[in-house]
């Protein structure tokens, strides 16, 4: 059994990737990538479902949400910089007009009905985790810590330079066992090359994930445009190869009433965050900014 779904193969006929409850054999988190065309509009109802619209390769955006009528800026690729972004409310129309490129509709099943937000690239919380060659750009979107206006939903963004790994040590967040914390969880990758702004055809790197019963032990390469679906189980490293940057959308939603990003590690490799304390962080981290790419 794999969770692998290579780039193409969750294509419908107006998303490059859709991603339902239904199809992913669990009960919250989804997400449709639109490939926007000139003039062209999208609309969804959110019937039953929150939404987090994150513009990844798509500037100038319009977005209609019941009558209220939002451009967002976007950004030129995930590698290019920090973007704005759109909270859609449970039961609200959304409509977008594009004039080209793609934009992420993360979604979770809700039923408490928030306010739309519009927030802008440089109120986005951006922060370096981890040490040594393990050093990563977390972007939070619509985390706990970062938007408190949602019901269950939590997107986040993981930029990690050519070379660096991500998803160190493994964790898991799946209610099985002595894990408290249950969110299904959706990775969308995008590999670029050299200082590519987005996404390119050549990417490729590595993700490892393995369940508490060893029914799933697998480490697959990972395709520009990508997407794995976790619904339990450790998963990690993600590893950027050298001169490929690796870039994740995170989608992740769950039964519990509190919104929570919280994971349990593997016992095994929980001690490797104490070398980070010992160990630089990667001077290319943070990759991006609101204002644009830093690790040049």
């Amino acid at each position: 059994m794999s969770w692998h779904r290579p780039a193409g193969t969750l294509a419908t006929s107006d998303t490059l990737a859709t991603v339902t409850p239904e199809d992913a054999g669990w009960a919250y988190s989804g997400m449709e990538v639109f490939d926007l065309e000139a003039s062209s509009t999208i609309t969804r109802p959110m019937d039953g479902i929150e939404g987090v619209l994150v513009p990844l390769s798509a500037r100038e955006v319009e977005v209609t949400v019941d009558g209220a009528v939002f451009t967002l800026a976007g950004r030129r690729g995930v590698f290019d910089s920090v973007t704005d972004w759109l909270y859609v409310p449970v039961g609200a129309v959304l409509t977008i007009v594009g004039t080209g490129g793609e934009v992420a509709l993360c979604t979770s099943r809700a039923t408490t009905v928030y306010p739309v937000c519009h927030t802008p690239a440089a109120d986005v919380s951006v922060e370096v985790r981890g040490g040594g060659r393990a050093t990563r750009q977390v972007t939070n979107i619509a985390t706990p810590g970062s938007f408190e206006q949602a019901d269950r939903i939590n997107v986040c963004e993981v930029l990690t330079p050519g070379g660096n790994l991500s998803s160190w040590p493994p964790h898991r967040h799946d209610g099985i066992g002595d894990c408290p914390t249950n969110n299904e969880e959706i990775y969308y990758f995008r590999i670029g090359r050299l200082d590519s702004p987005h996404g390119h055809p050549d990417g490729q790197g590595l993700f490892h994930v393995y369940t508490v019963d060893g029914s799933v032990d697998e480490t697959v390469t990972i395709h520009d445009g990508d997407v794995y679906l976790v619904p339990q189980g450790y998963h990690g490293p993600s590893i950027a190869p050298p001169e490929y940057p690796m870039y994740f959308l995170n989608v992740l939603a769950g039964p519990a009433d509190d919104r929570t990003m919280a994971f349990c590690d593997d016992p095994a490799h929980h001690w490797i965050r104490e070398g980070w304390e010992s160990q630089d962080l990667d001077p290319r981290c943070p990759m991006t900014s609101a204002t644009g790419r830093l690790d040049r």
